[in-house]
């Protein structure tokens, strides 16, 4: 098993699985983006992050898709939520994106290092494997459909990645994973 964690890990996974000559590669993907999306969300509502969920899928970068569609606390909502405190949300989802989206920077501003998040990624997905957990999580694998290694909920254990789900999204967020999926590809030479 091989997993890739140096930026940008989805088409570094790609190259190791290619140079590795098989499927046994993931790569850390979009587990971290996710678990800063709860975060997130769960201070912009006051809520414990472990309360909220929600996931970010597709590529670990800036054509990442965020599934607002599918976000929740409590069964409720995120959007929902969101219009009930009388917000816009475009306002919401461009903070909260944009939070994520450079959180790395916020970190290394603030700790001169942003390699502790990565760290702890790394060390789960490696305690999902070693326990056979079956634990769900977006993680980067190889996948047939889309030509590239990117991000989907998967179940993780000691074969890997043991099934790949594609969540429900709204056609916005199915539009934005093809792109993120078109743009792992042009970053490969692929098209």
């Amino acid at each position: 098993m091989i997993l890739v964690i140096t930026d940008p890990p989805d088409p570094l996974a790609d190259i190791a699985r290619t140079s590795a000559g098989h499927d046994r590669v993931l790569s850390t993907g979009t587990f971290l983006d996710s678990l800063r999306f709860r975060v997130y969300l769960g201070e912009h509502f006051d809520v414990d992050a472990n309360q909220v969920e929600a996931q970010v899928i597709g590529e670990h970068g800036i054509s990442q898709v965020f599934l607002w569609s599918t976000a929740r606390i409590a069964g409720v909502s995120i959007d929902k939520l969101i219009e009930e405190r009388g917000e816009t949300l475009d306002d919401v989802h461009r903070q909260v994106e944009t939070s994520v989206r450079y959180a790395n920077i916020a970190i290394i501003e603030g700790n001169d290092a942003s390699q502790f998040g990565i760290g702890i990624v790394a060390a789960r997905i490696a305690e999902m494997v070693l326990r056979d957990e079956r634990a769900v999580i977006p993680i980067g694998r190889y996948n047939d459909r889309f030509g590239v290694t990117l991000s989907l909920p998967g179940i993780v254990g000691r074969g890997g990645v043991l099934r790949t789900f594609e969540p429900e999204m709204s056609r916005e967020e199915q539009q934005a994973l093809v792109l993120s999926a078109a743009s792992l590809r042009k970053s490969l030479g692929r098209n």
